[in-house]
């Protein structure tokens, strides 16, 4: 008897329907896409990302709020760091072909191109504060070398712009 009342259960259990729906939790359209790191576009939005903050950082370890040149380049520095970090997420998880509707390749170009044309300045005025340090000294070493920085990044940005314009074209003549 207890042998048929264990049977007659999973035989209701198996019958019943679930009173709440079921929802698969795990379908996301988000992926993480590791061949865009290999990829010339990813290589050069990581070393916008790498130099960009290299700028930022050797600036900021300085008394760089004396000069108001150097706030300039505090301020450029930082917030296309963040652009750049945000396209870069938004490349790598795919989210670019997940939302159509934005038009990514001229977001890509206008964000390329403006952030060359504000390092590339940002870069001459780093390199003519440099003059106001004096040789030897902390604030000297860091803001040479983020001269430096500051026009690899240029040359970084400068390269991803004629990527995206490249990119932007081939869209164009698609449509």
């Amino acid at each position: 008897m207890r042998q048929c009342t264990m049977e007659r259960a999973a035989v209701v259990s198996g019958c019943r329907t679930p009173s709440v729906p079921e929802y698969n939790i795990s379908t996301s359209t988000l992926a993480f896409n590791q061949h865009f790191i290999t990829t010339a576009k990813g290589i050069l939005l990581l070393a916008e990302i790498v130099c960009g903050m290299l700028v930022w950082i050797l600036v900021g370890g300085t008394h760089y709020f004396h000069l108001s040149a150097l706030c300039w380049v505090m301020f450029v520095a930082i917030l296309c760091w963040i652009l750049t970090v945000s396209l870069f997420i938004i490349y790598l998880i795919g989210a670019h072909k997940r939302i159509p509707q934005v038009p990514w390749t001229t977001v890509s170009l206008c964000l390329n191109c403006s952030a060359a044309v504000l390092y590339l300045v940002t870069a001459v005025v780093d390199a003519l504060t440099v003059t106001e340090a004096i040789r030897g000294r902390h604030n000297y070493n860091c803001w040479a070398a983020s001269a430096f920085f500051a026009f690899l990044t240029t040359l970084c940005y400068a390269g991803s712009s004629y990527l995206s314009f490249c990119d932007w074209k081939t869209t164009e003549e698609q449509q």
